[in-house]
């Protein structure tokens, strides 16, 4: 319906360009909101405010302009002009009855619309470095990626969903280090072990797989090896170029074939565990994209040839330098390190370039909000190379901080002290996890209460909306039981009979879906939709408790029928795109 009354108003500043009471260069988008008291009508336009100053013209005479030109329509009642000049639109009842027909037909497509226009969108999130399994902060961008891609499909858009697989570079040569030394310790050797390397359990695990394969094929004397290294932190020592001398030792010890098998024995292991682990949290990927096919195919070297082509590189020290700076970065950026070797950075950029190169209009990166400082710099390279930067749009995830019994729950990844994504998953199920992790907006810190998400009460807002879906199929049921059976063309045809306060409240709400759903995409806010199912499932237990729905009279009946059948669709959908279950019974 809000679609609808913007065709008219746009159809009616057509009209009044063509009577000359309107410019042609004075343009503007329409916005259409609907209004917080009804006496003020369904829906109300400020399109005659915005467009009066540059028309240099009194808004409430355009507003009169506007209305005359309104072409015919059975959906609008009447239409007044409000205040300095709003446009207020009141819909006919049968308009706002219309909303149940639709929902009933439409069933799972109710709500989908082709705003997005079929434009090719890349979703990139999670993206997690492989060096351990998913903690719960890698949970909530797994929650809110998928969230959003689902989003983002239902308003029209061509989603193709990628995780960015970081299989090389340093974190990975530590993990590689982390695992050789826990073999070595199987081995026999004994250690102390570094302070910055991983430390979890399933470091082990990775460590005996490898020694039941090898037994004594990569080992070295640990005590030939120390000799070589620099002081850890403990000793007073910097614990980054300790374990960065261990990873030299191992490269220089072991054959390229055994390090290889020590590196690719932690990737293999970790990133089959990460993609177990989110296919269970029903979140699934179009694409698992390789770090390391980007030096193998070339692609980085091309990245690095265009920024040279366009003047956007210089050597100093041996290394070559990306000229960040011009583009608001803080300083420039080490694309080419001195030994040759190229960096992270140099990685991303390749990336970045390839995606566009595959032909997508736009790309959204979903990266923890540590990531901040990251966006100039990257949205810089891509400016460098030709490319708009406004087609990247960068989303930051804060951190989930996890309480139970009232008390915050502590987490350090590289230590291994902390909660699994696998662990709170099955603490308190899948379903409340990915709704309490896109409950708010994504830049907000987000405390998780799991006893909260556990309880079955209204107070948990998911079992409250879950619940809803679930009472309807009980009403019917009860229906069945009475021998009563739900007749639809009876229904709809008698859904002027729904004349409570808690009917259109209901009606209302239920129009409104369309609405949230293109919003949410337009500001990549899927939480829109989990407040927007509070709401209606709010006004539905609030009718619940006042009406009843199986009364004796038939068509009031099958009216009321229809319009909670229209509520239990609507919820359906709602919670599918968030990635939620919607229970027969609870």
């Amino acid at each position: 319906m809000k679609q609808a009354i913007i065709d008219v108003l746009t159809q009616a500043l057509a009209t009044c360009r063509s009577q000359g009471h309107l410019p042609a260069e004075v343009q503007a988008e329409i916005t259409l909101d609907r209004t917080r008291d009804s006496k003020h009508g369904d829906f109300a336009s400020n399109i005659a405010l915005v467009l009066a100053k540059p028309a240099k013209t009194n808004p409430r005479a355009l507003a009169e302009k506007i209305i005359a030109a309104l072409p015919p329509t059975d959906a609008i009642a009447k239409v007044e002009i409000a205040g300095p000049g709003f446009i207020n639109f009141f819909l006919k009842a049968d308009s706002v009855f219309a909303v149940v027909k639709t929902v009933l037909a439409q069933a799972e497509q109710f709500g989908r619309s082709t705003k997005g226009a079929g434009q090719r969108i890349q979703v990139e999130f999670v993206s997690a470095n492989p060096t351990g399994p998913l903690h719960v902060g890698h949970g909530r961008g797994a929650a809110y990626g998928s969230a959003l891609a689902s989003v983002l499909n239902a308003a029209g858009y061509n989603v193709y969903r990628e995780y960015y697989v970081n299989d090389a570079g340093r974190q990975m040569d530590i993990l590689a280090a982390s695992v050789w030394l826990r073999y070595l310790e199987l081995c026999g050797e004994e250690i102390v072990f570094p302070t910055n390397a991983y430390k979890g359990d399933y470091v082990w695990d990775i460590a005996a797989t490898l020694h039941r394969g090898h037994a004594n094929q990569c080992r070295q004397s640990w005590t030939d090896i120390v000799k070589t290294l620099p002081a850890d932190e403990p000793q007073g020592g910097d614990k980054e170029d300790y374990i960065d001398a261990i990873i030299v030792q191992m490269k220089a010890r072991l054959s390229a074939a055994d390090y290889r098998k020590v590196f690719d024995l932690g990737l293999n292991v970790i990133l089959d565990d990460i993609r177990d682990d989110l296919q269970r949290f029903s979140v699934i990927y179009d694409n698992w994209y390789s770090e390391r096919s980007l030096t193998e195919t070339g692609a980085v070297q091309r990245a690095l040839d265009k920024l040279e082509e366009n003047k956007h590189t210089y050597v100093k020290d041996g290394a070559v330098w990306f000229r960040s700076t011009d583009f608001g970065d803080e300083k420039d950026r080490v694309l080419v390190r001195d030994n040759g070797q190229t960096t992270y950075f140099a990685s991303d950029v390749a990336y970045h370039l390839d995606k566009f190169e595959r032909g997508f209009d736009k790309v959204v990166n979903i990266w923890g909000a540590d990531h901040h400082g990251y966006i100039t710099r990257v949205k810089g390279a891509l400016q460098a190379m030709g490319i708009d930067p406004n087609r990247l749009t960068v989303l930051l995830v804060q951190f989930a901080i996890l309480y139970q019994g009232g008390n915050k729950m502590q987490m350090s990844t590289r230590s291994g002290e902390f909660i699994t994504l696998r662990e709170l998953r099955k603490e308190v199920g899948s379903d409340a996890t990915r709704f309490f992790y896109v409950m708010r907006k994504s830049e907000q810190h987000l405390d998780f209460d799991m006893d909260l998400a556990k309880s079955q009460s209204s107070d948990n807002p998911m079992y409250y909306i879950q619940y809803a879906h679930a009472r309807v199929s009980s009403v019917l049921r009860k229906a069945e039981e009475k021998g009563w059976i739900y007749d639809q063309a009876n229904g709809l045809a008698n859904l002027d009979l729904l004349k409570e306060q808690h009917e259109q409240a209901l009606l209302t709400s239920l129009a409104r879906y369309p609405e949230v759903i293109e919003s949410a995409a337009q500001y990549y806010e899927p939480h829109q939709v989990t407040e927007y199912l509070r709401e209606l499932a709010q006004h539905f237990h609030t009718y619940n408790n006042a009406h009843k729905f199986l009364v004796d009279e038939v068509d009031l009946r099958n009216a009321r029928l229809s319009l909670v059948l229209a509520v239990k669709q609507v919820v359906h959908n709602g919670l599918t795109i968030l990635g939620v279950s919607a229970p027969e019974s609870m």
